[in-house]
């Protein structure tokens, strides 16, 4: 299952029904898990971690160091979880001194030619799609969907089950749950197809929408937005953590909507 014409160091640890194709090369310090497939030409540097049943498609670069002047040789890491697919000529950078990790989820789709910069967080079930850039940083919840030939602003957030239109420039946070587009980033819309697509009722849609009406369809302030949401609307799960993401934002969030 590994190609004679590939390269692995002695000291890396793989384990079991994995599968290496030709002229891929892996470093020491790498660690792979059970029934992961690697393509050819894939190159995987220090501090790898990657998880059990992954697909990792050729000309793919992990754990590179990052692309940051601050760097100064840190032991750092980029681990990557469960039964996550690395497409075509994907770049994964490892962590710097703020968080020391790089790290994807598990069951992730990371379309080709995306970079990921160093000390992102994205976790469960995210779909990045073609030459997405993602500065360092950034913070992606599960569930969402970036789409293709986008920019995301270093130390930008984006919100759980939120869906943003293919060349979007990301330079403020993305709340959970929302449809983002225009130019500059907007609020376009609760991704309520999406939410149904993942079992969420009828009854919690028409919430959620609720709460975006508060924040970006009544000209009230963000503060002024939050206020009333807590004394108007019931409190639920997805109410309060719509309120804790924009309390919680420091680069500030999106535009509402723009006609």
């Amino acid at each position: 299952m590994i190609s004679k014409l590939s390269h692995i160091h002695p000291d890396a640890k793989l384990g079991e029904q994995i599968t290496v194709e030709p002229f891929t090369t892996i470093h020491e310090n790498v660690e792979i898990g059970d029934g992961t497939w690697i393509g050819s030409n894939v190159t995987i540097y220090p501090g790898a971690r990657i998880g059990k049943g992954c697909k990792i498609f050729p000309g793919a670069v992990i754990s590179a160091i990052p692309q940051d002047l601050k760097f100064q040789g840190e032991v750092s890491l980029a681990e990557i979880g469960d039964n996550t697919t690395i497409r075509e000529c994907v770049t994964i950078n490892r962590g710097t001194l703020d968080k020391k990790t790089t790290k994807i989820g598990n069951s992730c789709l990371v379309m080709a030619y995306v970079h990921i910069a160093h000390d992102c967080i994205i976790n469960n079930n995210v779909i990045i799609a073609n030459t997405v850039q993602v500065a360092g940083h950034v913070t992606i919840d599960d569930w969402a969907f970036v789409g293709g030939s986008s920019a995301i602003h270093q130390f930008v957030k984006i919100g759980t089950h939120s869906m943003i239109s293919g060349g979007s420039l990301v330079r403020k946070d993305v709340p959970p749950y929302t449809k983002a587009a225009r130019e500059p980033l907007s609020y376009a819309g609760v991704n309520s197809l999406g939410l149904r697509r993942r079992g969420f009722t009828s009854e919690t849609i028409n919430q959620i929408q609720e709460v975006y009406r508060y924040l970006f369809l009544n000209s009230l302030n963000n503060s002024r937005a939050l206020e009333e949401i807590e004394i108007n609307l019931p409190a639920t799960k997805e109410r309060d953590e719509i309120v804790n993401f924009i309390r919680s934002s420091e680069r500030g969030v999106m535009k509402g909507y723009i006609q």
